[in-house]
């Protein structure tokens, strides 16, 4: 009784001999099936990653550049007073050169000068150092440039020329190639035949409506 109660049910001749050719038909086509979606997803994130730092300086660059009426973008007014502990040199460059240190400023000076033996001018940047030797003090005036903004809006208006031009173009072409693949990535209600071909023509419109409401260019 205990070996008839261990023993496994029959199994039925359909489901062994049967359906075996219909499951490995169905997994060689899973098989011969080219997984291209994963592989956007990994090219798209790869892309991504490489597209962070320039799409940084653009997007920073840009909103400073948009408000260029309301505020200089890439130089910030400077007021400042300075005591000197040493005494100068009499040689106008090597004490414009002790004066740029003891003020933190870490540009090299465009001209300096002795207007008097006790008055020495620097120019540096966009700033002017009036030194008063005597009393043993630095007055900085001018324009010092914006951290990270005076570099961005640098290369955001393409002042390297040339060499720069192939990095904008190639960031171009990564930013059209995030922008297409990310419309395929996912299928069904969230992808492109879905929420997705809502979503892209929202994004459409709004360009195309502003130029519309505007009156163009």
């Amino acid at each position: 009784m205990a070996n008839e109660a261990n023993e496994s049910p029959p199994v039925a001749p359909e489901e062994t001999g049967a359906a075996a050719p219909a499951l490995a038909k169905q997994a060689r086509k899973r098989k011969r099936k080219l997984p291209w979606r994963a592989w956007l997803r990994a090219v798209h994130r790869d892309i991504g990653y490489l597209a962070v730092g320039l799409t940084f300086v653009y997007a920073v660059s840009g909103l400073a550049i948009n408000h260029i009426d309301q505020w200089d973008p890439n130089f910030v007014n400077e007021e400042r007073t300075v005591e000197l502990a040493e005494a100068l040199p009499a040689e106008p460059d090597a004490a414009a050169a002790q004066v740029l240190a003891e003020t933190g400023i870490d540009e090299a000076p465009r001209e300096a000068y002795f207007i008097t033996p006790d008055q020495l001018e620097i120019e540096v940047g966009q700033r002017l150092v009036h030194v008063d030797v005597k009393a043993k003090t630095a007055f900085i005036e001018g324009q010092k440039p914006r951290f990270f903004l005076r570099v961005a809006n640098w290369l955001h208006y393409n002042r390297g020329k040339k060499a720069w031009t192939y990095v904008a173009d190639g960031y171009a072409v990564f930013l059209l190639f995030l922008a297409v693949s990310g419309m395929f990535m996912l299928k069904g209600r969230k992808g492109i035949l879905g929420r997705g071909a809502v979503l892209v023509l929202a994004g459409v419109a709004v360009p195309v409506l502003y130029v519309q409401l505007s009156g163009g260019p």
